[in-house]
């Protein structure tokens, strides 16, 4: 059975909803920048650079953390703050430190911290607002219960 085309985008035996931007990523102090292009995956908490590329670039682990991998297994990885670039803007993230060789991926953290969201149908970015809810209802709530 032939499938119709996901609207702005392919076959689902092509990708559909998956995306790649540019980045470029550096040190925190901001003295030199790689260009990637990166996966947007927005069910990574974390954005994954390769290792080899990170070490390239003089970025050293600060940190050891648990990560849960999709087939469940949980595992530890190398993480650090570097500088990233993305979208016209340039800010601090945290990233995680990949095998060799991997996919880089930009996660919810760094996306969330440009405020950006993945608008998969065209395949780019999307400006999102900041939240910042009161929580007055729950408070409310809790003293009702009390």
């Amino acid at each position: 059975m032939n499938r119709l085309p996901f609207p702005g985008g392919s076959t689902s035996d092509s990708d559909v909803g998956n995306f790649r931007v540019r980045i470029q990523i550096g040190r925190r102090d901001g003295d030199r920048f790689t260009p990637l292009r990166a996966l947007v995956d927005t069910g990574s908490t974390y954005s994954w650079i390769p290792r080899d590329v990170l070490e390239e670039l003089g970025v050293t682990a600060e940190h050891e953390w648990p990560f849960e991998l999709a087939d469940g297994r949980l595992v530890r990885y190398p993480v650090a703050w570097i500088q990233i670039r993305l979208e016209g803007r340039e800010q601090p993230t945290l990233v995680v430190f990949a095998p060799p060789g991997a996919e880089p991926i930009l996660g919810a953290f760094t996306l969330e911290g440009f405020r950006l969201a993945a608008d998969p149908v065209n395949e780019r970015l999307i400006s999102v607002p900041g939240l910042a809810k009161q929580a007055t209802t729950v408070r409310a709530e809790l003293s009702a219960i009390r």
